[in-house]
């Protein structure tokens, strides 16, 4: 039985991205209320993240690997990717050195991930800088404002309140935005295959429990975007964390009390003009490590459907942008996380079938044979090594293309 799914799953690679790419539309994706569109067609995605694009194909040595998970992700008919536009800092492979200092190279690097998924018929959201201290982020900004301003700040929430460090990042916005990628040609503003910018991955700003400044920050950094970029969506990154005057109506699905502290609010933040959809995080593994996986997949839905619920009164979409199931979590065994995607995926059909706004959703994180090891933090798995994972994902994208 195991080599019959493995032959399905390899003709399905043989096959399915040909035909992804023959239907590839060159039109940019809209919103019309709570749904996408594409071409004035209603367009419902199932997507993964591969957070890891622009660095593996900045190596010559890795760059094949790029091609090998974009091709993988195409023969179980995923239509969406998400992936990192940042590496500050003096890391591996770094986009950004300094303030305003680019890596040509890893700029290519992104040119061809950005071309390559598009060959194959995936468009990329693209996020803008890390909240996390990882590939540079807040921090990171914050430590240039010592070493190249003489600013000295308190924290790394003054990423979200120093006019110095917001220059820094309109500046590389700017420059990402309208650069022209060296593979196609095509300005990054201008190019259909990106789906979405993404502001920031996961913004919290525990300085300011009431949320003042991380919303101040998100109303200029929207309107700034939007100013260079009428073409594409844009969406802040957030992880649906609720606080403040939504307490009284969310606060108990909030994953832990101390999730109100974040400075970050799902329905305040998603309010503001220029945020075009809504976006969640899920990971109850980590929320909640102690609960069975029926509690935790029962209060996954309860998660899912307030968000959908919220969505349904902003009258935008919503992506469940990030969703997966550890290994690494205490009892895994296989199977759960191919159960735990389907309860995921089941819910967002029930929404999407009714013309609801949960609109698709993207897996933490697809990697490969070679880069694994590098990239794996429990929720990592290459699609062509779990092919029961890979029909369970393959009948979400066909029945979400149906609709």
């Amino acid at each position: 039985m195991k080599f019959y799914y493995i032959i399905i799953f390899f003709e399905m690679l043989i096959s399915f991205p040909s035909m992804i790419v023959r239907l590839f539309s060159s039109s940019f994706v809209q919103t019309r209320g709570k749904q996408f569109v594409l071409n004035g067609r209603p367009m419902y995605v199932n997507g993964a993240n591969f957070y890891w694009l622009m660095t593996a194909a900045a190596n010559p040595y890795t760059r094949s690997q790029v091609t090998q998970v974009l091709q993988e992700a195409a023969s179980v008919g995923l239509t969406v990717g998400r992936a990192w536009a940042f590496n500050d800092g003096t890391g591996y492979e770094t986009l950004q050195s300094s303030p305003g200092v680019f890596n040509e190279y890893v700029f290519q690097g992104l040119d061809f991930a950005v071309a390559e998924a598009k060959r194959f018929g995936i468009r990329l959201i693209l996020s803008l800088v890390n909240g996390n201290p990882t590939w540079g982020g807040k921090q990171q900004y914050v430590d240039w404002a010592q070493e190249y301003a003489g600013i000295y700040l308190p924290d790394e929430d003054s990423f979200f309140t120093d006019p110095t460090i917001m220059s820094w990042y309109k500046n590389f916005v700017k420059t990402l935005l309208t650069r022209v990628n060296t593979v196609t040609g095509v300005a990054y503003k201008d190019e259909p295959a990106i789906f979405a910018w993404e502001l920031i991955n996961e913004p919290r700003c525990v300085s300011d429990p009431s949320g003042d400044s991380l919303q101040a920050w998100i109303v200029q950094m929207a309107a700034f975007v939007k100013s260079l970029d009428q073409n594409h969506l844009l969406e802040v990154g957030l992880e649906g964390f609720y606080s403040g005057e939504s307490l009284a109506r969310r606060g108990p699905v909030n994953p832990f009390p101390y999730a109100a502290q974040y400075g970050t609010d799902f329905f305040r933040d998603n309010q503001v003009p220029g945020i075009d959809f809504t976006t969640v995080h899920a990971y109850p593994d980590i929320w909640m490590p102690e609960r069975s996986e029926a509690e935790m997949i029962a209060y996954m839905q309860d998660w899912m459907n307030s968000h959908i619920d919220d969505s349904y009164y902003l009258n935008k979409p919503v992506m469940f942008t990030e969703f997966g199931k550890s290994s690494l979590a205490g009892g895994f065994r296989e199977g759960q996380r191919d159960l735990f995607m389907a309860a995921v995926y089941d819910t967002i059909y029930e929404s999407a079938r009714k013309w609801g706004p949960a609109s698709g959703a993207l897996v933490w994180q697809l990697s490969t044979n070679s880069l694994i090891a590098g990239s794996q933090d429990g929720f990592a798995f290459v699609l062509s090594q779990f092919p029961t994972t890979a029909s369970v994902m393959n009948k979400q994208s066909y029945r979400m293309g149906l609709l």
